[in-house]
């Protein structure tokens, strides 16, 4: 029952079938309807003409005695009758009973006779001396109104097989197209992620094709950022570990105590600037696949700025750099807490790093025309020109003075992407320094 044609032709056939027992059904009340308005006629023509056969044959009866008298003509196995005169019985056919079939009012009813159901007619001559009974059995009504139904069910019956084949060959044709488009995606190759052809495809395919060619764009897009993201990092730890090699053979080869434990401590400056940056790799790892919005929650964006600076406090008092937080009320978005400290984290590293010793770094939140994050220091800033470059990975701004990996603004960058938010870079508007926003769009 996987099978998507199968299921369509058994319902098709089942809804079919229910179809035609439907129609079979009213087709059977309409035909018993008819029947019986046609054997109701004929009751009406029988008492019509024994009304007015029967006298002179009543006359003769009475004569002899005998109230009972067998009536040689079509009605005689088909029908019962009776003619009354009051309460009295004149004459009645063979197979009629001795008591009145119905009431003496004139008109069609229905009874049971001797386990026999009845349909009876009663009539009263123009005198309204005389009343005759006419009565006819429904079983044959009911054996006709069967016959004909079944006479015209049984041919469907049998064509419904031929209706089954003929859909499962139809459908079967209508699903070519699917069969083509499970055929072309099987013979792709894992990096064959060019788009599906939207020549000929069915209409209701549509929105399947459409969705496969834009799972394949970011699906490309995403390779092709691992690939440059791998390259970039072999790049990048190849000069740290190359630099970390030399100055080991430099400390195995020295001599002199000095040189030696210069060599050493740049080998152990070495060691921090590869783990920082294999921690910021592994980082914008974490951060770059496509995050669910449905895992989002409302965080505290102030309290969580607080705490941040609260984490970071020491580096910034061994540069006697203050850290401030603006007044403000709490103030919520949507979001990853954990990306959302990330983000902080890189923010205030990088604006402590750069910003000269007794310099001031400010954080602040407000919710004006959607949520502003809003960071300034009083370092060097980043000249207009590279406020683009920084962005990307693995760009240093030259003779900053400072080590880094060029990865700590562009996994700002992501997770700012990942919550619909924006990342603006500018001048510091209170003096010297960089001001950087995160701006959540209003909701």
């Amino acid at each position: 029952m996987n099978s998507l044609r199968l299921r369509l032709v058994l319902w098709l056939s089942l809804s079919l079938g229910a179809a035609w027992l439907v129609a079979a059904w009213f087709t059977h009340i309409e035909s018993q309807e008819e029947i019986n308005q046609l054997f109701d006629a004929q009751l009406a023509q029988s008492a019509q003409v024994l009304l007015e056969t029967v006298p002179h044959q009543l006359h003769e009866q009475m004569e002899h005695g005998d109230n009972e008298v067998s009536v040689s003509h079509e009605y005689e196995q088909k029908l019962a009758f009776q003619i009354w005169s009051g309460e009295a019985l004149l004459l009645r056919s063979a197979i009629a009973p001795t008591k009145a079939m119905a009431s003496d009012k004139e008109g069609y009813s229905e009874t049971t006779i001797n386990g026999e159901a009845l349909r009876v007619l009663t009539r009263w001559d123009a005198r309204h001396d005389f009343m005759i009974q006419v009565a006819e059995p429904l079983a044959k009504r009911e054996s006709l109104a069967r016959h004909i139904t079944l006479k015209m069910l049984i041919p469907s019956f049998i064509a419904l097989p031929v209706f089954a084949l003929l859909i499962w060959l139809g459908i079967g044709a209508g699903l070519r197209p699917l069969k083509q488009l499970k055929q072309e995606v099987k013979q792709r190759t894992a990096n064959q992620l060019v788009p599906l052809a939207m020549q000929g495809v069915p209409e209701e395919v549509v929105p399947l094709v459409k969705a496969l060619n834009e799972l394949f764009a970011r699906l490309d897009s995403a390779f092709e950022s691992e690939r440059r993201f791998t390259a970039d990092a072999a790049h990048e730890l190849r000069t740290p570990l190359a630099a970390l090699k030399i100055q080991a053979q430099v400390a195995m080869r020295s001599s002199d105590r000095a040189e030696r434990n210069t060599a050493l401590e740049n080998v152990l400056r070495g060691v921090d600037r590869a783990a920082r940056l294999v921690q910021q790799l592994l980082t914008l790892a974490r951060v770059d696949p496509e995050t669910a919005v449905d895992s989002f929650k409302q965080v505290n964006l102030r309290a969580l700025a607080a705490s941040v600076m609260a984490d970071l406090e020491p580096l910034a008092h061994t540069k006697q750099i203050e850290l401030f937080l603006e007044e403000g009320q709490a103030a919520n978005v949507l979001g990853d807490d954990s990306q959302l400290v990330l983000l902080l984290r890189n923010l205030l590293d990088n604006a402590i790093r750069y910003t000269p010793a007794g310099g001031l770094v400010s954080v602040s939140v407000s919710d004006l025309n959607g949520m502003h994050l809003k960071i300034r220091d009083t370092g060097p800033g980043i000249a207009e020109i590279e406020r683009d470059q920084v962005l990307q990975r693995f760009y240093r701004i030259t003779g900053s003075g400072e080590e880094g990996s060029g990865l700590g603004l562009s996994i700002v960058k992501r997770i700012a992407d990942l919550h619909g938010a924006r990342l603006e870079l500018s001048s510091n508007e209170k003096g010297e320094g960089l001001l950087v926003q995160v701006i959540w769009p209003i909701t």
